[in-house]
């Protein structure tokens, strides 16, 4: 192997040294991702935003993506000598490469943080949306009931008050019109 590495020029040893440490690098941080191991120690502080902004926003430098874009650098620097290219060829391909890798990884991870959400529901959401009595409502409000009701995305319970005449059973097919200040919905019949 040494006989080997030894036929290279430096500037071809300096591509297989880059990519063979960064790929290393790289394989052992997504295992520990994978596998829940990663802590915030790990990545120092390069991860934070440079402003230090209350949140973290488009991570272009972050220790993963310096190592995607070594680990990029490295291979295409290589495949670019085994194709026969200059040095300077070499060198402009390789940048190209890893940045456009740093700048992958760094979208992949913004659009993954998006997808988290707190949760939390906003009561106000189950205005005018549909769905049916699940627990009796009394008829003008005598009766706190439950209705059943799709709420940002999710089934949910939520108890109930309504102002007609006669009472809504299980079944009944409602709208939510209104809630009070303590959270309840005001729903009417829609299958008169």
């Amino acid at each position: 192997m040494a006989q080997w590495f030894e036929a290279f020029t430096l500037f071809e040893k300096i591509y297989w040294a880059i990519a063979g440490i960064s790929s290393v690098i790289l394989f052992i941080l997504l295992i520990l991702t994978l596998i829940g191991g990663e802590t915030d120690g790990l990545d120092g502080d390069v991860d934070v935003e440079i402003e230090a902004d209350t949140g973290i926003e488009f991570q272009f430098l972050s220790l993963k993506n310096l190592m995607g874009f070594f680990t990029i650098f490295g291979w295409s620097g290589i495949a670019c000598l085994e194709g026969g290219l200059s040095m300077g060829l070499t060198l402009l391909i390789s940048l190209l490469c890893g940045l456009l890798m740093m700048f992958a990884m760094a979208s992949l991870f913004y659009y993954l943080g998006k997808l988290q959400s707190s949760g939390t529901l906003k009561i106000k959401n189950a205005l005018n949306q549909t769905g049916e009595v699940y627990i009796t409502i009394g008829a003008n409000r005598s009766q706190i009931g439950k209705v059943s009701i799709k709420v940002q995305g999710t089934l949910r319970e939520m108890e109930a008050l309504t102002d007609e005449e006669k009472d809504l059973v299980m079944g009944n097919v409602i709208r939510v019109k209104d809630i009070t200040d303590n959270g309840l919905l005001i729903v009417e019949l829609l299958n008169k």
